[in-house]
């Protein structure tokens, strides 16, 4: 039995193999990025094709959306289609209790309530379930988030809007092209959002998003939003009136060239990636005690996030505390050169923002609809339990070649698991 790097043994991933590094910036995302700043359009609003018009067209022709949108940021994304969908001050949204607090704060900067729903213990996503529980006269919206790049479960969720008369926005910020039953995520619902920040699977040169809908008046709604409420059409002047309330939501053609030269390495690096994940899953599936992602079936997975859970009673260790164990993992796999990470540390519910109903002050949106909004400590035991026993690998296995470093990565986990007793002894003491 080889002994842990914790305990003065040689670490399964050498430190020659932790620089792989994500995103990928080749040659051609340098040039694309210079042929831009060269170039006579450096902003949305110009007349004629820009950069950020071919990446509009690109990326709907690539994913099958109607029309697409670019704008500054995923979160600026979701704002604004709920605000293109007309949410507003006394309306409340249904959000996941697990996600990027950017889910939660988009209903709060219409002026409308979030409201959180439990998770799926499996794919981590909106429960159907507890998402039709909490349906008030007052729900206009649901934001299903695609999580780590599993896709949530369309089929149920679309049938619950139909019967409330509900929007859909997807929140597909970590899932460029997954797919629920062969359609591309961000489709299936009134709108989508996408996040193009440098850490996602399709990255841009620091913080971008796309918005996409088969829905050509939200498309101009959303454009205009985007514009200070101002209609920008090709062949006119701009006349720069807002025809309603608006944001300075564009995004430049550095942003936009970066991510059409990324865009086109997309399916080249998405099948490689498929290769090296599900291998490496495969090998891990083999762990007693260790429940590695998945997806619902008919969908693909993009596994922009692996998320592991871990059982202490199916490792062997009944009474000890899911976080004691998850923390004796951590520090015995971090010392063998696996990035493990503890992301999303409370439910989103629990941010102060929403539990102190902080918002824009004076309870406000809270206020608006004298809803008693939402308390720490409220009951979501599903996402509750996911945060106490899992641990996440982020961003290096999203490079093509990252097959060999997660071949090292499965070996420290086998290696870890060989030394069960020893896990035990740190599981025990820490709890």
């Amino acid at each position: 039995m080889s002994k842990l790097a914790a305990f003065g043994g040689t670490a399964t991933v050498p430190r020659d193999w932790r620089h792989v590094q994500w995103p990928l910036i080749e040659d051609e995302d340098r040039k694309a990025v210079l042929d831009a700043l060269d170039g006579p359009r450096l902003v949305s609003d110009t007349d004629g094709v820009n950069a950020v018009s071919r990446l509009e067209e690109d990326w709907a022709r690539r994913f099958g959306h109607e029309a697409c949108v670019a704008v500054s940021s995923g979160t600026a994304a979701l704002a604004l289609a709920l605000a293109a969908l007309g949410i507003g001050p006394g309306d409340e949204v249904i959000v996941p209790a697990f996600s990027f607090i950017a889910t939660g704060l988009a209903p709060v900067h219409q002026m409308a309530v979030p409201v959180f729903a439990d998770i799926d213990p499996v794919t981590f996503n909106i429960d159907p379930d507890d998402v039709e529980r909490r349906i008030t006269p007052r729900t206009k919206a649901i934001i299903p988030v695609h999580l780590h790049g599993a896709p949530a479960d369309m089929d149920r969720l679309t049938a619950i809007a139909r019967r409330y008369d509900l929007a859909i926005v997807e929140d597909a910020a970590q899932a460029p092209g997954a797919t629920h039953r062969g359609r591309p995520v961000g489709a299936i619902g009134e709108a989508g959002a996408f996040s193009l920040q440098v850490s996602k699977n399709i990255p841009t040169c620091g913080e971008g998003g796309l918005l996409v809908t088969r829905d050509a008046e939200l498309a101009a709604r959303m454009r205009r939003g985007r514009q200070f409420g101002e209609d920008i059409d090709a062949g006119r002047d701009r006349d720069y009136i807002s025809y309603g309330l608006g944001w300075n939501y564009k995004m430049n053609a550095l942003q936009a060239a970066f991510t059409l030269a990324q865009l086109d390495r997309f399916d080249a690096y998405e099948r490689a990636r498929q290769e090296n994940v599900t291998g490496f899953l495969a090998r891990l599936a083999e762990l007693p005690g260790l429940t590695v992602p998945t997806a619902l079936p008919g969908t693909t997975h993009a596994w922009h996030i692996l998320r592991f859970r871990f059982d202490p009673a199916a490792f062997g260790l009944d009474g000890v505390r899911p976080e004691a164990l998850r923390s004796a993992l951590r520090r015995l796999l971090r010392a063998e050169g696996v990035p493990m990470s503890q992301y999303q540390l409370i439910p989103l519910p629990d941010q102060k923002v929403f539990s102190d109903r902080v918002g824009f002050g004076s309870g406000y949106p809270w206020s608006v609809t004298g809803a008693p909004g939402t308390t720490a400590g409220e009951d979501y035991p599903v996402t509750r339990a996911v945060i106490a026993d899992s641990l996440t690998v982020q961003k290096r296995h999203l490079h093509p070649g990252a097959g060999e470093l997660l071949d090292l990565y499965a070996d420290a986990f086998e290696k870890v698991w060989a030394n069960r007793d020893m896990v035990a002894t740190l599981a025990k003491a820490a709890s």
